[in-house]
């Protein structure tokens, strides 16, 4: 099989796709859509976002050092690109998509409560790496929506139907091949 040489740049996808709910100290609240997000540790649990400084919710994130990140889904994909494509400069982004503000535990941005998780952030450190800036974050709580609870106590988020970005396009997961460890999982 050839390969063909790119320029470098950034091809690791699929991304998890988040709206991510800020507020500024005057109380005004925004959603921006990111692609560039991830978890980058267990102990403490940390997340990171990627925000372009020029974008509206950048200087609230950077004023107020919190955010948080609610998981989208196949129900809010419409909303979720159209906080990717419009800004809260503009637009009541809550208003325009129906979106519900919910308070939050411990961090002064609302979370969406459509949203299956909302994953309340403190901002630790940002680094300035050129064309964005990468918020690194410590999670202080997060909310799971009830429905997606079995009788058990655990969480599935596969029946809400997460969704992912992928080189400009949304996509639903598909079918699941195996679980962690499955490789090496003894044979009865």
């Amino acid at each position: 099989m050839a390969k063909i040489s790119f320029k470098p740049g950034n091809m690791l996808y699929p991304l998890p796709v988040v709206m991510v709910s800020v507020v500024d100290r005057q109380g005004n609240s925004n959603i921006i859509t990111i692609a560039w997000a991830g978890t980058i540790c267990t102990n403490p649990p940390m997340v990171s976002i990627a925000v372009r400084p020029s974008r509206y919710s950048h200087h609230m994130i950077a004023e107020t050092g919190e955010f948080v990140i609610n998981l989208t889904t196949k129900k809010l994909a419409y909303a979720t690109d159209y906080c990717g494509v419009q800004s809260g400069r503009e637009v009541d982004k809550w208003k325009e998509t129906g979106l519900t503000p919910i308070v939050s535990e411990v961090v002064k941005a609302p979370g969406i409560a459509e949203s299956p998780v909302n994953i309340e952030c403190k901002v630790v450190r940002t680094e300035k790496l050129g064309s964005h800036d990468m918020f690194v974050a410590e999670v202080v709580a997060v909310h799971v929506d009830e429905l997606y609870m079995d009788e058990k106590g655990s969480f599935h988020l596969e029946q809400a139907q997460p969704i992912v970005y992928n080189h400009g396009a949304y996509y639903t997961l598909g079918e699941r091949l195996g679980k962690f460890g499955y490789s090496v999982q003894k044979k009865f």
